[in-house]
């Protein structure tokens, strides 16, 4: 059975890593500091990003490993388990890691939409690969957090730490647009594979077993974690992943509807809807007009 180290706390952490607690609930450490490790699996009870600077050793996630070179950035939320392998070697890390407690934005701005930042939820191949210009900004805003953490801590201390999180946060954000854009080659024809996927769905009999085809679903055989999908969707297309996918059921029930040989409930079934009036009241909110009056009109 692996051994599994967690953390409850920053300061626990900053011991683990040779580091000095300064604040309770935020650190920068730099990882180079650290003792040499051997492999092991880390729990983590608080936000967690790590900044890799050279290889050293690979990070693993459930079974599968991170698309983790030089220069990339992988987000944790608290109770998220990282695993750390070298082959059973010893090794050094290197790099940086910005841990911080929910405690710390608990009642703040950032507290209360910290689960807009998707980029926690990723998993394997979906880091984020910084250019050098890139990398440089996320020091920088290493560095200021690093710097207010020098000072004593006073009425101010949270405010301005917070700030630089949520500002280092929302460059992630932007870095994140630009790879949607240049890592093209990994995400070459996401939407032609997406739309196979609804096909093959529809075609088969699991609207019946499973019903409506759900993002989740979809983000699993493409080999994505759903929110990374979603947000590649939505750049993408304007739409979520969500609306993609209802616009798809409509589009195959206009189709549908001209078979006169199958009613409107048998139709509602064949798509995985559970009640017809669901059906109905869907179609009517997308189309304008009731199943029954659309075949009509067009027909």
């Amino acid at each position: 059975m692996e051994n599994i180290v967690r953390f409850d706390s920053v300061s626990e952490y900053n011991a683990y890593c040779n580091t000095d607690t300064r604040h309770p609930l935020v650190s920068v450490i730099d990882l180079s500091k650290s003792d040499k490790k051997i492999t092991i699996r880390l729990n983590f009870g608080f936000y967690t990003i790590f900044l890799k600077d050279v290889k050293c050793g690979n990070l693993r996630y459930g079974c599968n490993y991170y698309d983790y070179q030089e220069g990339t950035l992988v987000f944790l939320a608290p109770g998220q388990v990282m695993g750390i392998e070298n082959n059973g070697n010893l090794y050094q890390p290197q790099g940086y890691a910005l841990v911080f407690h929910p405690d710390l934005i608990r009642g703040t701005a950032l507290g209360r939409h910290i689960d807009t930042y998707s980029f926690f939820s990723y998993e394997v191949h979906e880091a984020l690969h910084l250019s050098e210009n890139e990398r440089k900004i996320i020091i920088d805003c290493f560095q200021k957090i690093n710097q207010e953490l020098e000072q004593p801590i006073d009425k101010h201390s949270k405010k301005l730490i917070v700030n630089t999180i949520e500002l280092f946060l929302n460059y992630c954000v932007r870095f994140y647009d630009r790879q949607f854009i240049t890592r093209d080659t990994a995400h070459k024809g996401i939407l032609e594979r997406f739309e196979t996927v609804l096909n093959d769905y529809f075609q088969s009999d699991k609207p019946q077993t499973l019903g409506l085809p759900s993002v989740g679903y979809c983000a699993e055989q493409l080999f994505l974690s759903a929110n990374y999908f979603g947000d590649l969707i939505k750049k993408e297309t304007g739409k979520s992943a969500q609306e993609y996918i209802q616009s798809k059921v409509i589009n195959t029930a206009k189709e549908r509807m001209f078979d006169r040989h199958k009613s409107v409930s048998e139709i509602a079934y064949e798509l995985g809807f559970k009640y017809p009036q669901h059906f109905s009241r869907s179609f009517k909110q997308h189309v304008g007009q009731s199943p029954n009056e659309y075949r009509i009109h067009n027909n």
